[in-house]
């Protein structure tokens, strides 16, 4: 075994490389400019030694591999050691790719919004089927504890990202992961920082298209025109559709406004019904495809639909993190318009009149270069107000934002005044929303503990 140091560990993928190399017996340390919860608890508790920013020295002695995470670039110090130093690195999805998947059944879930979860419930069903499978998730999954383990099973679930592999390494990460099984969840423009226009994202979805083997399976939004543009490109697999029209493959009927409760249909068949905590059509949307993931290798559905009823989601998923003062407060990983506007949709269906009040900090690249900007109010219709916490820096008009948001808008310019501003705006009955990829300062928990306190 060796000694294995990551540079960006608490990125929710590398920290979930982090956990496999440790179970697999790796001594693994780690470095990483903003470390915050989850990850950073799972890595604390898994007794990673974390170091906090990036310096020539950064990399211990006696290091024999380095994981380089996306996030970082030349010129960075640590990266500038380590190239002048000539060790050996790798990216994670390389090492993911060497070091985990040989000899496994890959699934993996690709698409702009939803993989995490759909990676999670997937993972959950082929649990429930007693196949014991490994996954790396974007995130802690409640009912596993961890975001990632090797797992006893022949099956590894891994959510397959199209960003960028490395400062070495511009191929999406997926095209690595060479899976048996293929969801594709979603297809629109996001990553503006990497990518220049759709076009470009379904090149390399089509580069994912072209690992998949003839003996697996293609799992596709059939509602999704971007999706079929790459299919159109050249498909080797079968392919199975899912989506709200009984013409697909596979089909949801809602039995409840909300998400929470569905019919699952197959080739026109109807397979049983789902009762669930997940709200929203887009998450009934991940829980078809992973229902038909679990088929494609062999999965008894009827086994184990009962056991999405016990099914907790992901940390940040709309995740009620606590109620004072007759306010609900709640914690949501977005990043792009389309899951903001699906998220407050299925909200909206569960809480009906009551307000629904959302404190946003646009975080990703795509957000701060304003690629979303005419987007991000349309998304936003559900909600009653909304406070944007718009940084230095930002690159977008946020005056333009607020004047087309529906509901009263505010901009503030850190968290402290985001934090009195919401303690003004939310009365009893209210729900308040915080929305960011990032760790927003912990201001959804601050405020917690702020209403708590008053």
């Amino acid at each position: 075994m060796s000694n294995v140091h990551i540079l960006g560990i608490a990125g929710t993928f590398m920290g979930g490389v982090a956990a496999l190399a440790r179970e697999l017996g790796h001594a693994v340390s780690g470095s990483d400019q903003a470390i915050y919860p989850p990850m950073s608890t799972q890595l604390e508790t898994l007794g990673i030694q974390l170091d906090q920013g990036y310096r020539a020295d950064s990399v211990p002695p006696g290091t024999t591999e380095v994981v380089v995470g996306n996030a970082l670039s030349r010129g960075n110090p640590a990266v500038e050691a380590v190239l002048d130093a000539g060790q050996r690195y790798i990216s994670g999805a390389q090492w993911l790719s060497e070091q985990v998947l040989p000899g496994r059944d890959t699934l993996a879930v690709a698409g702009t919004h939803g993989k995490t979860t759909t990676t999670t419930i997937l993972a959950w069903l082929l649990e429930a089927a007693g196949r014991a499978p490994g996954f790396l998730i974007g995130g802690v999954a409640e009912d596993f504890g961890v975001s990632a383990r090797v797992g006893q099973g022949r099956e590894f679930v891994v959510e397959a990202d199209e960003y960028d592999t490395a400062f070495f390494d511009k191929r999406s990460k997926f095209v690595h992961y060479r899976p048996l099984v293929a969801i594709l969840n979603n297809l629109e423009y996001d990553h503006a920082d990497i990518f220049p226009d759709v076009a470009a994202i379904q090149r390399q979805f089509h580069h994912l298209v072209r690992t998949v083997p003839a003996r697996g399976r293609l799992i596709v939004n059939g509602e999704d025109a971007r999706l079929a543009e790459v299919l159109a490109m050249g498909c080797w697999t079968p392919v199975e559709r899912f989506g709200f029209q009984p013409a697909l493959e596979w089909h949801a009927e809602l039995l409840s406004a909300d998400g929470s409760a569905f019919v699952v249909h197959h080739r026109g068949q109807r397979v049983g019904e789902v009762h669930w905590a997940l709200l929203g059509r887009h998450n009934v949307l991940n829980g078809l495809a992973a229902l038909a993931a679990a088929h494609a290798v062999g999965v008894v559905l009827a086994d184990v639909l009962p056991a999405l009823s016990r099914f907790h989601s992901v940390k940040r998923r709309l995740e009620v993190i606590g109620q004072a003062r007759g306010i609900t407060v709640y914690d949501d990983f977005a990043h792009h318009p389309t899951a903001i506007a699906t998220t407050l949709e299925g909200l909206r269906a569960r809480v009906g009149d009551a307000r629904i009040v959302v404190a946003m900090e646009p975080r990703s690249n795509s957000m701060r270069l304003g690629a979303h900007a005419q987007a991000l109010a349309p998304s936003l219709a559900l909600a009653d107000a909304v406070v944007f916490l718009h940084r230095p820096g930002l690159e977008w008009d946020a005056a333009a934002v607020m004047d087309a948001v529906r509901g009263q808008a505010l901009a503030v310019a850190d968290t402290d005044a985001l934090l009195a501003d919401l303690d003004a705006l939310a009365e009893a009955g209210d729900h308040v929303v915080f929305m960011s990829n990032g760790g927003f300062d912990a201001a959804p928990r601050r405020f917690l503990a702020q209403l708590q306190a008053s």
